[in-house]
């Protein structure tokens, strides 16, 4: 329900009032935290942490690698043998168990199954199956946690991916970094506590991305993610005005700063405090930034690893040493989003180059914080929002993959996640789940788990409710932790 303006007033008033005859700085205080002066913490405060969890954390900080438009599990992650067998052959009922069918192949009158062209093979010690696609990848297979059976409830790109990111297939409600910047608050002062960075795009039908896929909904403004561009300046209008100097920006700022407060009193809205608090922070990054991007004293054994891309911003490489970066310099999440996974025809021209495009410098990312001594500390996230049919979209000689979102692979590393495992089990035609499943809200749940977060405790009230990530589901998958 909406809140009554009058009503809002005066309990706003009798908070100031509150404030205003306290000796002891409690208002002070406040803006000192929300402004990150004395101390990194941004979120609910200490004690308020230490009700969120018992959980010893294993992880400080998340890079989410989310490859949006959704990647196919059955030609990368997932390998069927039995597919050989049944390749060209239509896919049965009672395999599909009428599922609900997108609009771009529910009128097909054939589900042809259609095996991948790809070749599989065991890597590492553990004996992982990864497609030709991703020999970077076999690389790290033993690092990494293979989910064969994450599933989902929406069939289309947009509640799926917005389901991925807040826990709710509607927009509004808060992304996953912006309740982790609440929770846990910056470990920096000079950057934000929540970064996104967004690779080029190469593929002529990809989804499109929006703000409020890192938005901080009904959390204070703080919270949201902070987009980084990959052409010029990272951050717009960080430089100070052509013939102005440092120290006028300052005074600029304190003059600002001043009248904001004036404003706060007077009305007494939290997002006047989120305003200030920004403002700090973009004067901070005006310096921290350049030297976060200026990527020029890294050693050539860097780009040795993550290859030429690299050196190209914008890229998927270079996004991922920036994600390592951002890491070290204590952003507690860092989201890369690489689009154009969404192939409805013509996988075997589009699927390698997504592959190529992706594979070293996720490769490369894992490598990179195991021998700097941060990937047990770091949790990594490789997902999609959902997967794709056995079954071919279209003619099965040029074949498409659907969308299916009821049995898709996702891998995660560090931070607290068992090395080198697989978990989870389809059938024959990697259409059904048929062990240990995994939805959205019990990733959503493990992640927090991982940075000892309880994510029942994790919740913020509005509109007369307790909000949180998971909503009123998910649970812990504790057999993929260490």
């Amino acid at each position: 329900m909406m809140s009554h303006p009058i009503q809002e007033s005066q309990l706003l008033q009798t908070r100031r009032h509150f404030f205003g005859r306290t000796s002891t700085g409690i208002g002070v205080a406040a803006l000192a935290s929300l402004m990150n002066t004395g101390s990194a913490h941004g979120g609910p405060g200490p004690d308020a942490l230490s009700q969120l969890s018992q959980i010893a954390p294993k992880a400080k900080r998340v890079i989410y690698l989310l490859q949006s438009g959704a990647p196919s599990q059955v030609d990368l992650f997932d390998y069927k043998p039995s597919l050989n067998k049944l390749d060209r052959t239509e896919l049965p009922d009672s395999v599909r168990q009428g599922q609900r069918l997108t609009g771009m192949t529910a009128g097909q009158k054939n589900f042809t199954v259609v095996k991948s062209p790809w070749k599989f093979q065991q890597h590492g010690q553990s004996g992982a199956w990864l497609s030709e696609l991703l020999p970077h990848m076999s690389n790290v297979v033993d690092d990494i946690c293979i989910i064969r059976s994450m599933h989902t409830e929406a069939i289309n790109h947009d509640p799926a991916i917005t389901f991925f990111q807040s826990g709710n297939q509607q927009p509004g409600r808060p992304s996953i970094g912006a309740w982790l910047s609440y929770g846990l608050g910056s470990e920096t002062q000079d950057l934000p506590s929540f970064v996104v960075l967004l690779s080029k795009n190469t593929f002529h039908q990809a989804q499109p991305l929006y703000d409020r896929l890192w938005g901080s909904g009904f959390l204070p403004s703080k919270y949201q993610g902070v987009k980084f561009r990959s052409q010029g300046d990272p951050v717009l209008y960080l430089n100070d005005p052509t013939g102005r100097s440092s120290a006028d920006r300052r005074m600029m700022l304190d003059r600002l700063e001043n009248l904001n407060r004036m404003h706060e009193a007077a009305i007494g809205d939290p997002e006047i405090s989120s305003r200030i608090a920004q403002y700090e922070m973009a004067y901070r990054m005006q310096t921290s930034v350049p030297d976060l991007a200026d990527t020029s004293d890294e050693p050539a054994s860097t780009f040795d690893l993550y290859g030429e891309d690299a050196k190209q911003p914008g890229s998927h490489a270079s996004n991922c040493l920036l994600a390592r970066r951002l890491a070290e310099r204590g952003v507690r999440f860092i989201q890369v989003f690489h689009r154009g996974w969404d192939h409805h025809s013509n996988v075997q021209k589009y699927l390698p180059t997504l592959a190529k495009e992706t594979d070293q410098g996720s490769a490369a990312l894992i490598q990179d914080l195991k021998q700097r001594g941060m990937l047990d500390e770091t949790l990594v996230i490789w997902a999609g929002e959902f997967g794709r049919t056995v079954y071919s979209q279209g003619n099965p000689d040029t074949f498409g993959r659907d969308h299916h979102p009821r049995c898709f692979s996702i891998w995660m590393a560090g931070g607290g996640i068992k090395p080198g495992i697989r978990y989870g089990q389809t059938d024959d035609y990697c259409y059904n789940i048929t062990e240990n499943p995994v939805h959205v809200h019990d990733f959503h749940a493990t992640l927090l788990h991982c940075l000892g977060i309880d994510h029942e405790k994790l919740t913020y009230r509005f509109q007369g409710r307790d909000y949180r990530l998971t909503d009123v589901h998910g649970n812990v998958v504790h057999n993929i932790l260490t």
